[in-house]
């Protein structure tokens, strides 16, 4: 199969094991970032991406994996964090050798790692990954998966958005409020529908044509704005980062006019302070990872055999979730999205604690 090695370094990573995967035959270079178990096994998409150096490739997978214990603890699923990088252009390399290839590397870490869809992979990706390994979600509907784990993620942050609502207005509703979505993606499409059925105005902008046109068809009372610096200076209520991450940052915080930022984008955090820097310009800021995590719910319950009534309801919860966090923040006199680390530290202490009772 090719070169197999692991390394265990929590000092230096906080990561319980790293595992670096190769086969060249396929030309398979892989990362799986194990973060945590202590909730359970660690689930995090596979993200196929043209690093510039195996070294970025790396910091990524350390960083996604960590973000992922920290919102699947919080989104109240008995699972781990974990990620994978695939390093290589998904255009020019991604075949079926490769993929089965990963799939034996994830097979052999017997279940302390399930792998699911990421950027440069998707649902027919994992059906063949899952050839070679039982440990595998966001499946497709024909096999038994969840399919498009888009519908829950906007599903999700349109129940944060409801309780940042509450928190600021008093109301758990966008009706009337003017709410800008930057990207109109598969999970800002499904968002956008939810926010005009519940009465908000929807500004939004894409760099994408197509998307644009979309919106002109689909929703033509939703008004398009050239690009993002258009819509964070424009006068909206809430601010919905829907595409790529570092959306909060030293250019678009000064000049933000909205009230509430919550969207769909990981990382939306460009650098730590910024989440200050928002909070001291009153502007109320619901964490990424606890509102964007409806898909980690959805495809997570393909582990129980998909039901999507039941994956439903455990991404409507997001709103107590969001609602409690909002709640400890103003408590503890800190942002939000420390309240949230705090939250999520505290039930992998408290529940991974338990592993220590052992059964006979």
């Amino acid at each position: 199969m090719g070169v197999f090695a692991s390394t265990d370094d929590p000092v230096s990573t906080g990561h319980e094991q790293v595992v670096f995967c190769q086969d060249k035959q396929s030309g398979l270079k892989a990362i799986i970032g194990i973060y945590s178990t202590a909730l359970g096994p660690a689930l995090g998409g596979t993200r196929f991406y043209p690093y510039a150096s195996e070294a970025d490739a790396l910091a990524d997978v350390l960083d996604l994996s960590r973000g992922m214990a920290y919102k699947n603890a919080l989104a109240n699923l008995d699972l781990g964090g974990g990620k994978a990088v695939i390093w290589g252009d998904p255009e020019q390399i991604k075949s079926e050798a490769l993929l089965r290839a990963y799939g034996r590397f994830v097979e052999s870490l017997n279940g302390r790692y399930y792998t699911a869809c990421d950027v440069g992979t998707y649902v027919a990706d994992m059906d063949v990954v899952a050839r070679e390994t039982r440990y595998v979600t966001g499946r497709s509907v024909e096999h038994g998966g969840a399919g498009d784990s888009s519908i829950l993620t906007a599903w999700g942050v349109f129940q944060g958005m409801r309780a940042a609502a509450e928190h600021v207005w008093g109301s758990p509703t966008l009706a009337g409020r003017r709410v800008g979505v930057a990207g109109l993606g598969k999970v800002g499409k499904y968002l956008t529908a939810h926010l005009l059925d519940d009465g908000a105005e929807v500004v939004a902008t894409d760099v994408n044509p197509r998307a644009r046109e979309w919106a002109r068809t689909a929703h033509p009372q939703v008004t398009l704005v050239d690009d993002t610096e258009a819509l964070v200076t424009s006068d909206i209520d809430v601010y919905a980062p829907c595409a790529l991450g570092g959306a909060l940052n030293d250019d678009t915080v000064p000049v933000l006019r909205a009230k509430v930022v919550t969207g769909a984008a990981n990382n939306q955090l460009a650098h730590p302070g910024i989440e200050k820097v928002l909070a001291d310009r009153g502007i109320l800021y619901t964490p990424d990872y606890v509102v964007n995590a409806g898909g980690v719910i959805q495809v997570a319950d393909e582990i129980e055999g998909f039901n999507f009534d039941r994956a439903k309801l455990r991404a409507t919860r997001i709103f107590d979730t969001t609602r409690q966090i909002l709640r400890l923040a103003d408590d503890e006199g800190v942002p939000p999205a420390v309240a949230a680390d705090r939250l999520a530290e505290r039930r992998m202490a408290e529940v991974g604690r338990l592993r220590t009772i052992h059964l006979r």
